[in-house]
This record gives structure tokens, sequence and C-alpha cells, in this order.
């Protein structure tokens, strides 16, 4: 039962390790897809990015056949088929064969993702096989020939080990494990016969390995003192042995185990998966000049060595949470250093403080490093939207262009992944309800094509990712009509006018859940939860959502997003007896102001800064604060938050300095607050709260225009 118990959990390793190799695979296909696309209806194309593809889904094709996922084995079998086919030059790229490669990719990602999640059913590949098959030229069929080498790799320091055990003269053996399912019924599996051959000698070298029937065996290379009749009856168990003898080197192949095997047409793609491709010209001697010599077709190992370890999210998470930990321990410590008795002489104390200062400056380098790794490129999901914007084009019979920039621009691993649907809605917006149809535009005087921009930068600790397309902009009047059918406005035309409206009024209705412009549902939109989920995941991950419209010129969505959610540098503020922190990347500036220079308008008070209107936000009044001073400052402490017109001045009683904090997320509703997004802790034991600037503004907002239509509700009537 154990050793049952042991295979399966080495099976769900196994898996693990497939689906993480499938991820990197695809995310190779993206990449070179795009690239590819450019070579359309061309005589020839870039034999690094066809070498790219073909290898990426070979793995996947094998791997999949490893772990039993047929369905995406043989859909990565036909479309290594078609690379084939424009490899060796039989065809040339044509829209509908990218088309089919852009389908299958999806429909081989949508493959994998089912047996990952357990689904009850997997995604029908027929449609893209059969999309693939007409246009894949027809072959003759295949004629076994000479065998072909199928060979696994020893790593250097095996075959030094072998190469001393063998001039001692020690016996080596190689044993091989066919595992199969009547084997796992009697409890027999891998790591069984791993413990059974350890425990006879020592072994050097254990490694999977796929033959060319697609089945997966087990080599085990050992030395023991045993005689060969000890392993008499292994056979039943699914063992086979051969004594080992160390093969010669071939160029650059390496040492390794040679088993023949029948050289059919999986055999001979095993040897196609590693060639090289030939240089410029094509080797075919037209020029006259020089006799190119044919590559020679090289058997790529199953598992290769790399300088990449992969590690789970959730082992960097706990990683981080360490981090975060040492980092308040640093600032107890911090706090304690400033209360020392004045007896502890003058040097141990600037000692101490040295400490405590390379302590920080070390746990901020830890901090930084842990940070680097969890970051990965936003043009994971950049890549994803090609394949969006192409299905729209299908559906919608429009014609779209996507440009891509910033796509190397590095995110947090958790922050990638929550942004995958809101990027997703806002392209599939901006081609659905943008950008006009080849028609309308060319009437308009644009061309043809439309274009849909996305960007990526960062500046300190905050990513921007910016939407932009060259549409016919949203139309405001219809938006505020649309809210109007739902219930969302309430207010009279002539009070509620969308022609003053600010754009953050405007994005508040385009979120609203169930809001959407269009009567019915299509394939494209038309559901009413897209804006909804943008506004929702962005101000989840402590982002601000903007955007920018000109009728007949294109919208500009730009979502602004901390770099990682776990740690960041605050401004710690007092307001009254209570201290709050305030995220760095929301401060735009702190600033003392006269009493004097502050404009009440309409029952709120207002400044100007730098051009702007600003509100200002007593934090004092928001939280209810009761100050044990009776004092009246002549000058009010404001740090202005938020950009652009979702802006807000905040007043404090006092800046007490910028610190570095471990955000702790209020996950229980019953503490959960409006403008409070979490809790730290600074040393001394106390919590302390995180302010929710996007909320803050927001409140702010809806405050004033609450205040704006009750005194316009007030006001006489015209005569």
């Amino acid at each position: 039962m154990s050793s049952s118990t042991e295979n399966n959990n080495f099976f769900n390793d196994f898996l693990d390790d497939y689906f993480a190799e499938c991820e990197e695979h695809l995310a190779v296909v993206r990449r070179e897809l795009l690239a590819l696309e450019s070579w359309v209806d061309r005589p020839q194309i870039d034999g690094s990015i066809l070498n790219e593809l073909f290898r990426s889904f070979h793995s996947v094709k094998g791997l999949s056949a490893m772990v039993g996922v047929r369905d995406a084995e043989e859909l990565a079998h036909h479309m290594e088929s078609y690379l084939r086919s424009l490899r060796d030059r039989q065809i040339t790229l044509k829209p509908e064969g990218f088309d089919a490669l852009m389908v299958g990719t999806q429909t081989l990602e949508r493959a994998i993702e089912s047996r990952r999640d357990d689904a009850a059913e997997s995604p029908d590949i027929a449609p893209a096989v059969r999309q693939l098959e007409a246009v894949i030229p027809r072959e003759p069929a295949p004629v076994a020939t000479a065998v072909t080498p199928c060979e696994v790799k020893l790593k250097p320091e095996d075959v030094d080990r072998l190469k001393t055990l063998a001039q001692s003269g020690c016996p080596l053996w190689h044993f091989t494990f066919s595992p199969d399912t009547e084997l796992s019924k009697r409890g027999i599996g891998v790591n069984g016969i791993r413990e059974r051959l350890t425990q006879i000698g020592e072994l050097i070298h254990v490694a999977p390995r796929l033959k060319a029937d697609n089945k997966i065996v087990f080599d085990f290379i050992l030395t023991t003192d045993e005689a060969e009749g000890t392993f008499a009856g292994w056979e039943a168990e699914g063992l086979s042995w051969e004594p080992f003898q160390i093969a010669e080197p071939e160029a650059e192949s390496g040492v390794g185990i040679r088993e023949s095997v029948l050289g059919s047409r999986e055999a001979s793609e095993e040897s196609e998966v590693a060639e090289e491709p030939p240089p410029d010209g094509d080797g075919d001697g037209e020029s006259g000049e020089t006799a190119i010599a044919p590559p020679t077709a090289k058997t790529a190992p199953l598992m290769g060595t790399s300088n990449l370890v992969r590690v789970d999210l959730p082992k960097l998470d706990e990683l981080m949470r360490m981090v975060g930990e040492l980092v308040i321990t640093r600032a107890r410590l911090d706090e304690n250093l400033k209360h020392l008795p004045a007896s502890v002489p003058a040097a141990r104390r600037r000692t101490l403080q040295e400490i405590a200062l390379t302590l920080e400056r070390q746990l901020r380098d830890l901090r930084q490093g842990v940070m680097q790794v969890r970051l990965v490129p936003i043009g994971e999901i950049f890549a994803r939207m090609q394949f969006a914007v192409r299905d729209l084009m299908r559906v919608t019979g429009k014609q779209v262009a996507l440009d891509i920039s910033g796509q190397e621009t590095e995110i947090d691993k958790f922050v990638v992944e929550r942004m995958m649907d809101p990027l997703l809605h806002l392209v599939r917006n901006a081609v659905s309800h943008g950008i006009e149809s080849p028609e309308e535009r060319v009437e308009a005087g644009k061309p043809a094509e439309g274009r849909v921009a996305l960007r990526a930068s960062t500046a300190g600790e905050m990513v921007t990712v910016e939407i932009e397309d060259d549409g016919r902009g949203i139309d405001i009047r219809r938006v505020f009509e649309r809210g109007r059918q739902l219930g969302l406005i309430s207010e009279p035309a002539e009070i509620f006018d969308p022609d003053n409206a600010d754009a953050q009024t405007i994005l508040d209705l385009l979120c609203s859940p169930g809001f959407s412009t269009r009567e019915e549902a299509d394939l494209a939109s038309g559901r009413g939860v897209g804006m909804a989920i943008v506004k929702t995941t962005v101000q989840e991950l402590g982002g601000v959502v903007t955007f920018t419209t000109r009728p007949g010129n294109g919208t500009h969505f730009t979502i602004h997003l901390p770099l990682t959610l776990a740690i960041t540098d605050a401004l710690i503020v007092r307001v009254c007896n209570q201290t709050f922190a305030i995220p760095q990347s929301s401060v735009r500036e702190v600033m003392d102001i006269e009493k004097s220079a502050i404009i009440r308008l309409e029952g709120h008070e207002i400044i100007s800064y730098r051009g702007q209107i600003v509100p200002l936000n007593y934090l004092e009044r928001l939280f209810n604060c009761v100050s044990d001073s009776e004092t009246v400052p002549e000058k009010l402490t404001i740090v202005a938050i938020g950009n652009g017109v979702s802006s807000a001045g905040l007043v404090v009683n006092r800046i007490v300095g910028l610190r570095e904090i471990v955000v702790r997320p209020l996950t229980d509703p019953f503490v959960q607050s409006p403008g409070i997004a979490g809790a730290t802790e600074l040393g001394d034991g106390r919590a302390v709260l995180i302010l929710d600037v996007v909320a803050l503004i927001r409140s702010q907002n809806q405050a004033h225009l609450s205040a704006r239509n009750y005194y316009q509700n007030r006001r006489p009537a015209p005569n």
C-alpha cells in the first residue's frame, strides 16, 4: 500500500513538472507566433522562428505522451507536422496556415488546462485538427529504415564517478524499469524499485526516458558486488538488466546509454528536434562556390541541464512573509534603541545604531532580492492578447493591429496572474466597442485597419499599463442614457449633465456591475461584467484606473499598479492620537499651506495645487478622531495623493517619517472599513492602519458630487 502511495506521489510531482514545463514552452510559442505573422505570404521564413516553434511543440508532445494527455499529444503532433512542412519548404506560410497555428495553440492550451483542473470534459480538438490537416501537404507513408539511437545523457560528475569505479574493477549494471498498470496494481512502482536497488549497491544515475513508442521507462545505473543470480525473477516486476559499459564520447554529444529502436517516423522526429537550421541559401549548392555539408542529426536529450530552478509561488509567498517578519523585528529594534537609558555609554549607543543601520540595509537588499525572484515579464499576458484580438477579428470582421511595447517590464507574478482578465476585457472592449468597421473607418478618413496599443513601464515602485485604441471613442451621452435606463442615475438631465461630467464619474458608470451599452450580448461583448472586473481587480491590487476619451479619435485607459503587495514603503502620519500609513506610491507631495489659501465651495474645501483644483479631506473627520490639543494651527499639513482628476489632499496633524512596512490585509468582514486597506506594525507592538487611497478619493468625489447636486436642486428654477 505504501509503495502505491509513493508511486502516486511521484506521478503527482511529475504532473506538476509537466504543467510548469508546458507553460514555459507555450510562452515561447506565443512569442514566436507573434514574430511569425510578419512572414505570411513570403517565400522564405526565418529559420530560427520555425525551429523554436518546432522544438516547443515537439517537447509538449513528448511530455504529454509521458503523462497520458493524449489530446495535447495529438494536437501538438499536427502542429509539429505543419511546421516541418514549412521548414522543409514544401509549402509557404499562408493566412489560413497561420490561423490554423493560432487556433491550434489556443486549443492546446485549453487541453492542458482541462487536465490541470481535472475538468470533467476535455475541449474538442477535432476542429483544430481538421484545420491543420487542411494546410498540411499529403505525404507518402513513411518507410522503416535503419535504426535510430535514442540516448539518455549522463551528467559529467556521473561519468567521472563511473570511470573511477570501472578503473577500480567494480561491476557496473544498467537496469531498466518499465512501469505499467498491472505492476501498479501489485504495488510495484519506481520508488520501490529504487529502494530495492539501493539495498544491493550504490546508485549512480536515475532518470526517466521516453521510448520511440511513447512509453516511459526508467534507467538505473549502479555498482554492486551481488552476483547476477540475485536478480533472478525480477523480470516479472518490469525490470531488465545488462552489464554497463561506458561509451566513448561522440563529438558534441557527451556520454550516454544507447537503445536501438525502429526507424519509424516518431524516431526520425526525435532527431529532427535537435537539428540546427541550415545557413541562408538552403545549402542547395546553387551558388556553385561551396558544397555545404548537411547538418548531422542529433538526438535531443529528454531532460537537459539548466541554470533555472522552478519554485512554487506559495513558497515565495512564505519567503516574503519571513522577510516581513524580519522587517517588523528590525523596527522593534529601532524602537528600543530610541529608548535606551541615559546610562548607556555614547560609544556603545553609536555601535548599536550602526548595527541597526547595517541590518536595515541588509534587509532592504534581501527584500529586493526576494522581489526580483517573484518578478516576471508582463509580456506573458501581452502575448496572449494577440490571440484574443485575432479571435475578435474573425468574429467581428474588423481589421485590427495590436502594437505591443514594454513587454519586458517585470511585475510580481501574483499581480500578473490577477491582471490577465482585466487586460483581456479592456482589449476586447477596445476591439468590439471602440474600433469601427473598415467601411466606417474609411468613411471617417481613417485607415481601414484599426490599431490597439498595449504599453507597460515602471516608475519607482509602480507599474503603468496602458491600453489605447484609435476607434470611435466613448459616447458619453449614450453612457448616461444607459445609466438612467439601468437605474444607476436618478438625477434629471439638467442636473446630471454629461457634457460637464468628470472622467471619474464616467468611469464609475462604465464599471458598474451589469452596465453595457449593448442591448444584447454576443461572442465579443455585451454582458456587462468586464469593466466591473477591471475596476474591482485593480482596486484589490492597490492600483488605480483612469481613462480619457476623444469622440472619433479613440480611448486611452491607464492602470497604475504596485510592483508587489507584501512589503512597501509608506509615509507615516499622525492624526489626533492615531497613526496611519499611506503607501508611498500614492503620495505625490507633502506641503504646508496657510489657511487663507483654502477656498470654500458648495460646502467643501479646495485648494489650488499645481494648476489643478484639489479637494481637501480631513482625516480626523473621516475617522472621527478626537484631538487632545485645543490649539488651532496656523498652517495645515497636507499630503497630496492620487493623480490627475483622481487626486485629493489629506489634512494630517504631523508627518512622522518614511518607513518600510509589511502589509497585512484585513480579511475579516467585521473589521473591514471603507478607506482602510490593511494594517501593519512599526515595532512598538501597536497596529497601524494603512489607508486605501483609492477609496478615499472615490468617497471624496462622491461627496463632492452629492453636495453639488444638492446645491443645484435647491436653486430656484429659471423664470
